[in-house]
């Protein structure tokens, strides 16, 4: 049975969401069709352009994402504090960045609203956009209706492109986290489409490591590494060279054919969130299923918060 996408997305339990959204049959998002010849690569370029532009107008962080040839991932990061420092005027400007401005609106902006009536009606809009802007189901709707109207427009055809709704899994505490940026940017690898992180086209950590090498404006959109015991910068608490060192051993282990494996002395940052060999193995082939990712205490803990009893996701290991 679906889940009520409010029982899904609780800011209450957690700001940090996995999401997922996959084509329906056999439409292509990238790749190649190898019946027909045609490829679909430049289709990347789509997807990724409007991540970013969406990111520069969404109080919603982007942590990592990966397109692949039939779907693609996202870790998001509802950024609610940020959104409800915008003034008003900050607001109508982003929300209309993407939309034509209703009439009412129109007038306000010429200094044309007078009653207050009107005054009223144009605060209720502005805290309606004001909130949108800070919805994960916003955020997807305009990325999947734009590459989905590109697509059936370069295609020729019309009718669904996506499935029905995107898939969304709360990320309730540091572990689940890194848990899922790590699942998202190894996607290419897993899928031998890639050999190593660096090479893999169209993820976060490929344009992080770019963004190293030669400093470019897309990078900025993406939410920051900021390490631990920073209180003066928004971001996700590790170091960069923490997660990549992360990176590198899950895909070693994880790659049959590796001619190289690294010791068996884990990273630091598996020390520091707990995490163990074995439990990570089992954890990593059953990562899409379920609502929530998190340890077992975690998702007790916000199982009040979205109104349900039982526990239906992916548990991480604290020993």
């Amino acid at each position: 049975m679906t889940t009520a996408r409010h029982q899904q997305i609780c800011l209450e339990a957690t700001a940090y969401y996995h999401c997922i959204s996959r084509c329906v049959r056999r439409a292509f998002l990238c790749g190649k069709d190898e019946k027909s010849g045609v490829s679909y690569e430049h289709r990347r370029s789509w997807v990724e352009d409007r991540l970013f532009a969406l990111a520069k107008v969404f109080c919603i962080d982007l942590c990592a994402y990966a397109i692949m040839s039939n779907h693609y991932h996202l870790v998001l990061h509802i950024n609610k504090a940020k959104a409800d420092s915008l003034t008003d005027s900050d607001v109508i400007d982003r929300w209309l960045s993407f939309h034509n401005p209703p009439v009412l609106i129109q007038r306000y902006l010429r200094g044309d609203v007078c009653t207050k009536a009107e005054y009223s009606a144009v605060c209720s809009i502005i805290q309606t956009w004001r909130q949108r802007l800070y919805s994960i189901s916003w955020f997807m709707r305009l990325l999947n209706q734009f590459i989905a109207s590109e697509a059936n427009k370069e295609d020729g055809c019309s009718g669904h492109f996506w499935e029905g709704r995107f898939k969304s899994q709360a990320l309730l505490d540091d572990k689940a986290l890194t848990a899922a940026m790590a699942y998202v940017d190894l996607n290419p690898v897993r899928a031998s489409i890639a050999e190593t992180p660096e090479t893999s086209d169209f993820t976060s950590v490929k344009s992080r490591l770019d963004n190293l090498r030669k400093p470019k404006t897309s990078a900025t959109y993406l939410y920051p590494f900021i390490g631990q015991n920073n209180n003066t910068q928004e971001g996700i608490p590790y170091q960069l060279a923490d997660y990549l060192e992360l990176l590198d051993w899950i895909g070693r282990h994880f790659h049959e054919g590796k001619t190289g494996q690294i010791a068996h002395d884990a990273p630091p940052i598996l020390k520091r969130l707990g995490l163990d060999c074995s439990p990570w193995f089992r954890t990593y082939k059953h990562f899409e299923k379920g609502s929530m990712i998190g340890a077992k205490s975690s998702m007790k803990a916000c199982l009040p918060l979205i109104g349900r009893k039982r526990i239906s996701g992916t548990q991480l290991s604290t020993n």
